[in-house]
């Protein structure tokens, strides 16, 4: 098995995948107890971004996420297979489930 390196990118645009696999224990406007990993946080928008991007609401955990090869792959449905596969989730479920859930650039 080869060691994969690490490399930080700025996140693809309509993506969403880190919105949809990871469980967040955190509150969440209109969540109190956070979200089930699996599934769309409920300010995902209809185009793959986040309604409270810039709002003080936003969860600590979302805004501390940063775009990784290691984790995001090289397009969406990778991302959620990654994500899924760590939160312990089938991440080829989720990554037919919701692959092709939005206009993701660069696909």
């Amino acid at each position: 098995m080869t060691r994969q390196e690490s490399h930080f990118f700025e996140c693809r645009k309509g993506c969403g995948a880190c919105c949809i696999a990871p469980s967040i224990s955190s509150p969440i406007p209109g969540l109190p107890n956070g979200k089930s990993g699996g599934f769309p946080c409920p300010h995902l928008t209809d185009d793959g971004l986040c309604a409270i991007f810039l709002s003080p609401d936003r969860p600590k955990v979302c805004d501390g996420f940063r775009a990784d090869t290691l984790v995001c792959g090289s397009c969406r449905r990778e991302a959620l297979k990654i994500l899924g596969d760590l939160e312990g989730l089938d991440g080829d479920a989720l990554a037919d489930k919701y692959g092709d859930a939005y206009g993701e650039e660069g696909t």
